[in-house]
């Protein structure tokens, strides 16, 4: 039988600690090549596009799939498929769209444990929409903000999401009254949005900053400008393959000769140790993720040992085929 989780179960499942928890330990099997992570297919289409992402993991006995038809106005249809690792039966069958944001969420969360000062207090943030959601909560569980800055195109959306984050956190969520505002005086600044020209001028970082941007994961968009990129002490992406493919911020740079995609690092090493990571208060440290499916593995894995153990989801009588 295979255990169906739809997205209520996946919601009363998994908090975000736990997220932030199993997706640090996600990296540190990668970092430690003892998982295997398999960029993002897209198939096009007119109407919408077809994702696809897998990974195996066999410290956590899974393999598997996620896989998700965007299509413009439409709700997403997104679902992880997780598969004993030994015997090769699937499982689980996951509803994912809630999973993908809160391991989108906690990637930010685990590189700003890294990345970012301990002594982080307040947060910039670019982007209203359903995923910046979950990076505010994912950095406020990792650093002790008391004071979130917001800046978005419509202030009227900017304030109500203001409104529902400031009863979510205990920081202070309010409106930036410009992007300039949002960057300066901010320890750590997190971009999550669908922009296609950078949100604001590499020139207004200060030393000691931590910047996640988070919303490129497709050439034709950039969140961040070059000066950016060449003011960052430490450059780490979620994975140096990945990023080759998708990510939009760091293709002009690599275009311009101001990085080589062979010596980034990857948070997975940093995390194993390989890489440093942020080694003084002064430096300015960068983060672009795009999104792993050893994420979704190992916190689904989480999810389905919880709902086991409090009896939830439905069986389907599905079983492998015949000989």
């Amino acid at each position: 039988m295979v255990l169906y989780l739809n997205e209520s179960d996946v919601r009363q499942l998994l908090t975000m600690s736990q997220a932030v928890e199993e997706v640090e330990r996600a990296f540190s099997a990668h970092g430690r090549g003892k998982a295997v992570d398999v960029p993002r297919r897209r198939t096009r289409q007119p109407s919408g596009h077809l994702h696809i992402l897998q990974a195996a993991a066999p410290e956590i006995g899974y393999i598997g799939y996620k896989a998700y038809y965007n299509r413009p106005g439409k709700p997403l249809n997104t679902l992880l498929h997780m598969m004993n690792h030994e015997q090769g039966n699937t499982e689980a069958i996951i509803e994912s769209d809630w999973l993908g944001r809160i391991r989108t969420g906690a990637a930010t969360g685990v590189a700003a444990r890294y990345l970012a000062r301990k002594d982080a207090r307040i947060l910039g943030l670019f982007g209203y929409g359903r995923h910046a959601r979950t990076q505010l909560e994912a950095v406020c569980t990792v650093r002790d903000i008391a004071e979130v800055k917001v800046f978005g195109r419509n202030q009227d959306g900017v304030r109500a999401f203001c409104d529902e984050m400031s009863q979510r956190v205990s920081a202070r969520v309010r409106p930036a009254q410009s992007r300039e505002e949002a960057v300066r005086g901010s320890d750590i600044i997190v971009t999550m949005t669908r922009a296609a020209e950078p949100l604001f001028d590499g020139r207004w970082l200060e030393p000691g900053q931590f910047v996640a941007a988070t919303g490129s994961n497709a050439l034709d968009r950039r969140e961040i400008d070059t000066e950016t990129v060449r003011r960052a002490d430490v450059i780490v992406v979620d994975s140096r393959e990945v990023a080759q493919g998708e990510c939009g911020d760091l293709l002009p740079a690599y275009e311009n000769g101001l990085i080589y995609w062979e010596n980034l690092a990857d948070m997975g090493g940093v995390v194993a140790g390989r890489w440093p990571g942020r080694t003084s208060d002064a430096q300015i440290t960068l983060f672009e993720s795009h999104g792993m499916a050893v994420q979704d593995l190992y916190a689904g894995a989480a999810i389905l040992a919880a709902a086991r153990e409090r009896g939830m989801g439905v069986a389907l009588p599905m079983g492998p085929a015949g000989g």
